[in-house]
This record gives structure tokens, sequence and C-alpha cells, in this order.
């Protein structure tokens, strides 16, 4: 598998350099481990702590196992185990000066975040890994994005099957570069392997049938406001399970929840969240869909390309160490703005479309909303599969996905 270089490789050196911990979670295959072994191998240790046989050693006898592995080190999948973060706050204190001493990665949110917050808090720089995103596999370099300050290159064309194709196929390591590995079958193997794992280490689920069942569920109201209430009852389980098992899916990184954007401005805005799963290859596997053109020709295609759009940003922020303020905006007159970034006081409104063919009144929701916020709304974007980029007024523009 050919390495791709990510677009996070500048920022965690950085906080290396500064930071006596950095703690690097992301989902599981997402290429946390590859990444760290190509920047620190020659100056780092490295212990995967998911071997059975390491982990029970580190967890009967912590302090001794950190005397075998003295710092600078990396611990893969230190979540496994909890036992070590005293220990490591112990060996971290004892030079706090020190910058690099633990790498850490994870793949349980829920777990790492525990022992962080515990022993570490105020020592470790915490860092995201997701997948692959568009401008990594294009090899383009990290200039600013779009809705930011600054100017951009161009990205190559891609055809509107293409994009399709890729987006289908999903953007894990394993299939993203490899065009001849049955995507199907990966993500099959995915969800049944190291979803459940997470499962049965964050939450006590017997019956993993009915959790599969709850997956499909989700995926098909991906991309909707979600009723907690109506999906318990579909599925046959309580709020509460509900409740829990989106918790796990959101502490493994596999889905984000996307919340209402609010701001009392004399309207009622709905406030419920919408969830979006983080990668389009495992959504269009839970959702059935095997080809571009069965997933084009679909009533869920204008979801499915939102939930690439809304990845796509999601990824370009979290691999530049920035911290998401992501949200939704809806009224109950009916305008609705996809997505809304805040920045200091700037918002940024995106509305997407699965139309090639923009045109300005694509933008009447932007509009709307700057009309509610016009101290804030300075610009936006209509993001498209196609090809063309087009001003459509107001300081609104038509951006194909391939800039994103």
């Amino acid at each position: 598998m050919r390495y791709v270089r990510r677009s996070l490789e500048p920022v965690l050196l950085g906080a290396a350099g500064e930071f006596p911990v950095v703690v690097l979670t992301g989902p599981r295959q997402s290429g946390k481990t590859t990444l760290l072994r190509r920047l620190f191998s020659e100056s780092h240790g490295y212990v995967s702590l998911d071997l059975p046989d390491v982990r029970a050693s580190a967890s009967a006898d912590p302090r001794g196992f950190l005397a075998l592995h003295p710092p600078p080190v990396v611990f893969d999948e230190v979540q496994a185990v909890p036992e070590l973060f005293p220990y490591l706050k112990a060996a971290v204190d004892e030079n706090r000066e020190r910058p690099g001493q633990f790498i850490l990665t994870g793949s349980q949110n829920l777990l790492l975040g525990q022992g962080i917050t515990e022993s570490l808090a105020g020592r470790a720089a915490v860092l995201q890994l997701m997948p692959f995103s568009n401008r990594e596999l294009a090899g383009l370099p990290d200039d600013p994005l779009p809705w930011q300050e600054g100017t951009r290159k161009e990205h190559p064309r891609q055809t509107h099957p293409y994009l399709w194709d890729k987006l289908i196929r999903g953007y894990y390591p394993e299939i993203a570069t490899d065009p001849d590995r049955d995507s199907r079958l990966w993500h099959a193997s995915y969800v049944q392997t190291y979803l459940e794992r997470d499962v049965r280490s964050l939450r006590n689920i017997g019956d993993l049938g009915r959790f599969q069942l709850f997956l499909r569920a989700l995926a098909a109201r991906n991309a909707q406001v979600l009723n907690l209430s109506n999906l318990s009852r579909d599925i046959g389980i309580t709020v509460n399970s509900v409740k829990a098992w989106l918790s796990v899916l959101e502490a493994s990184y596999q889905v984000y929840i996307l919340r209402p954007f609010f701001v009392n401005v004399g309207k009622r805005l709905i406030k419920t969240p919408k969830v979006y799963f983080t990668d389009l290859g495992t959504l269009c596997y839970l959702l059935g869909f095997h080809d571009p053109e069965q997933a084009m020709e679909s009533p869920l295609a204008g979801s499915l390309f939102e939930t690439a759009v809304v990845d796509e940003v999601l990824k370009a922020l979290l691999h530049q160490g920035i911290e998401p303020r992501m949200y939704y905006w809806r009224t109950l007159a009916g305008a609705e703005v996809d997505l809304v970034l805040e920045k200091g006081d700037e918002l940024l409104p995106i509305e997407v479309k699965a139309s090639t063919t923009p045109k300005p009144e694509t933008a009447r929701h932007l509009r709307v909303f700057k009309h509610d916020f016009p101290e804030r709304v300075l610009r936006g974007y209509v993001i498209h599969p196609g090809e063309l980029t087009l001003p459509l007024g107001d300081g609104f523009i038509a951006l194909p996905f391939a800039r994103v």
C-alpha cells in the first residue's frame, strides 16, 4: 500500500515539539499507526497495546512496563490499558519541560478521553486523524481552504461519475489506495469486526444482531434531523438504548453529530441534531449501494452528497488541528442552510446541491441566513459535484466539490 502524505503531519510534529504527551485519536483503520511510524520511527520506540500478551503485562505491572519502555515512545491503542494513565502522568511530571515523551493513539474517544481528563489534563495535545480527504488523495498542498483567508490552487477536474465512484468506495486507506480491493467486502468486514469490537468494549450489548439493525436504521436517517423516539420504536429498543448505542458510534468516530445553530433572532429554530456517518463508503454499504450509478440515481443521492461535503469539511478542520465549530440552520418556516461554520465573529454558511448546474436561486437560503445575520456573514458557498466555479451574487459562490 503506497504511503499518502497526511495533512495532519506538520500539526502532529509541531505538537510533539511542544507538549510532553501527544494523543492521536480517530477511527480504526484510519492510518494512525502508519502515520506515526512514518514520522517517529527513528526518534521513538513503538509498542502496540492491541496485542493480548503486551496488554496483560502493562495492566499487571504498569510501573515495570513503563520502565521497560522509557520515553520517547509510541504506545498504540493505549485506551486498552487504562491502568497506565496515572503512571504516565507521574513519568511526565518528573520532566514536564521535555516535549514528545509519549505519543499515544486510541480509537475509542470515550475511554481515552476519561484517561486524559483524569490523568493527563494540561499535559497532552489531542489530535484526530480521520480517513483520507480528497485533498490528501490528490497530493495537493495544504493551502488555505476556500472558506478561510487566502487563495488556493485549483483541483484537477473530476468528472461526475468518477467522483461518485470514489465516494461509494470510501476513504479508508486500505481501499482508497488499492482500486482492485473489493470495497463491499472490506466494509462488511469492518462493520462486523471493528465496530462490534468497540461495541463490546464500550457497552455491554448482548444482541449484536439488533445493533446491526440499529446501524442500518441510522444509516437510512443519515443527514436528517434525528428523532430518537421514532428510531427506538422502529427497531424495538428503548430511547436510552438508542442514546447509548449512538454514543458508541460517536466515541469510535463512526458518526458525527451536527447540532443546530441557535441565536435568538426572534425565530423558532429546530433544535434537534443531525447525524452524519464519517465515511461515505461505510454508509453506502449499510444502505446497500454497490455501484456509483445506483447511488447517483437513488432518492438518497442528495443526502449522500451532503454527507460527503460535511465529512470533507470535518476532515479539513481536524487535520489542521482546529476544533470544528460546525452547525446546521433550519427554521420552521422552511429556510435551511446545510452547514454553518463559526470562526470568531464570522459565520460561513454552506449549502450543498447535488445538481451540477448551480444557479443564483440555489443560494436563496444563504441570502435568508445573511439577512438574519448581516454583520456576521461576509460570504458563503454552494457546493456542487460539477466543475464550474460561479459567482451567485451577494458574496456567494458556487464551488465544485473537487475544490473543497
